[in-house]
C-alpha cells in the first residue's frame, strides 16, 4: 500500500494590532506643538507690528488729533464725510487710479516683451539682463533724482532728443497731466527689472516640449505664444498682478523727489502721498489715518477679487 503524502496546514499569520489611539493623538499633539513653536514668533512679530497699527490707525481715524498734541478729540465719522465730500479727494483718487492702472499695466507688459527677447540665445543677454534689473534695486529717491534732469524743459534729456526733431518739450513741472505722466514714466522704468525677472524664470521653467510640439505641427510664433506659453505663465502673471498693484498702491519716494504731489496743489498727490501730507504736513492725523483707512480696505477688496478670480479659473 503506498502512504498518501501529508501535507502541512498553513500556518496563520496574527493581523498586526492596530496603532493604539494615543500613540496616533500623541504624534498629532507632537506635530501641533512643533508647528506652533515655529509660527508663534512670526505671529507674534505680525500682531505687534502689524495688526496692532492698523486697529490703531483705525481707531484714530474717529478723532480729531494734532499730531504733536497728547490728546485726540473723537468726532466719529466727521472725517470720513469729509474724505468723500471733498473735490479734492476725487482729484487725489484719479490720480491714484491712473498711476497705479498704467504702472501695473505698463511695467508687466514690458517687462514681459523684455523677457520673451532676453530668453532667447543673443549675444550678451546676461549684461543686457543685469541693466534691466539694476534699476530695481536702486533707492526710489535716487531714481527720482535723475529723471528730474531726463525731464527738465531747459536742459534734459528728453527736451534734447524733441528738439532735435522740431518738437517742443511739454511742461512737465507745470501741467497736471504731463506731470502724472512723468512720474509714472520713472516709476514704471524703476520697477521694471521686477517683472521681468519673474516672468524670464517663468519662461525658463516652463515645458520646453510643448513648444516643440506645437512648432512642428507648423503654429505661428503668435499661436505658440498664445495656445502654448501664456496659460503656463498665468501664475506668474497673478502674482506679479497682485504684487505689482499693491506696491504701485504705496509709491512715495518717487512722487515727493520729482514733484512734491505738485503742481497745483495736488496734480500728482495720490493717497498714500496725501496721508503723508495731511499727517506731517497739515498736522492732522486723524484725517491722514482716516484716509490710509480707506486705502487699506481699497486695497483688501481688490486683492479678495483677483484671489476669487484665479480661484474661478483654476476650477474651470
Amino acid at each position: 500500500m503506498s502512504a498518501e503524502p501529508i501535507t502541512a496546514a498553513p500556518l496563520a499569520v496574527p493581523p498586526v494590532p492596530p496603532a493604539a489611539p494615543t500613540a496616533r493623538s500623541g504624534h498629532r499633539l507632537r506635530d501641533v506643538l512643533v508647528a506652533t513653536a515655529f509660527l508663534l514668533p512670526n505671529l507674534a512679530l505680525l500682531a505687534v507690528f502689524t495688526y496692532r497699527p492698523l486697529l490703531d490707525n483705525i481707531r484714530l481715524s474717529f478723532h480729531s488729533w494734532n499730531i504733536a498734541s497728547p490728546t485726540a478729540t473723537f468726532i466719529g465719522w466727521e472725517n470720513y464725510v469729509e474724505w468723500f465730500t471733498s473735490s479734492d479727494s476725487r482729484t487725489v483718487l484719479w490720480n491714484t487710479v491712473v498711476f497705479t492702472g498704467v504702472a501695473v499695466i505698463g511695467s508687466m507688459a514690458l517687462g514681459l516683451a523684455l523677457a520673451l527677447l532676453l530668453d532667447q540665445k543673443l549675444f550678451g543677454r546676461n549684461a543686457v539682463r543685469s541693466m534691466v534689473f539694476a534699476p530695481f534695486v536702486l533707492a526710489g529717491a535716487a531714481v527720482g533724482v535723475a529723471f528730474q534732469f531726463v525731464f527738465d524743459p531747459t536742459f534734459g534729456l528728453v527736451q534734447d532728443l524733441l528738439g532735435r526733431v522740431g518738437v517742443e518739450s511739454p511742461a512737465f513741472y507745470q501741467d497736471r497731466g504731463w506731470a502724472l505722466f512723468m512720474v509714472t514714466v520713472t516709476y514704471i522704468w524703476k520697477n521694471l527689472g521686477y517683472t521681468f525677472v519673474i516672468y524670464l524664470a517663468a519662461l525658463q521653467a516652463r515645458r520646453a516640449e510643448l513648444d516643440e510640439a506645437a512648432e512642428m505641427d507648423g503654429a505661428s510664433a503668435w499661436t505658440r505664444f498664445r495656445m502654448v506659453t501664456w496659460p503656463q505663465l498665468r501664475p506668474a502673471t497673478f502674482f506679479l498682478l497682485i504684487t505689482v498693484l499693491l506696491n504701485s498702491f504705496q509709491v512715495f519716494d518717487v512722487i515727493h523727489t520729482m514733484t512734491r504731489g505738485g503742481p497745483l496743489g495736488n496734480g500728482t498727490t495720490t493717497m498714500v502721498y496725501q496721508i503723508y501730507e495731511e499727517t506731517f504736513v497739515n498736522q492732522r492725523a486723524g484725517y491722514g489715518a482716516t484716509v490710509a483707512t480707506i486705502m487699506f480696505l481699497v486695497l483688501l477688496v481688490v486683492t479678495l477679487a483677483q484671489v476669487f478670480v484665479m480661484e474661478r479659473g483654476r476650477k474651470q
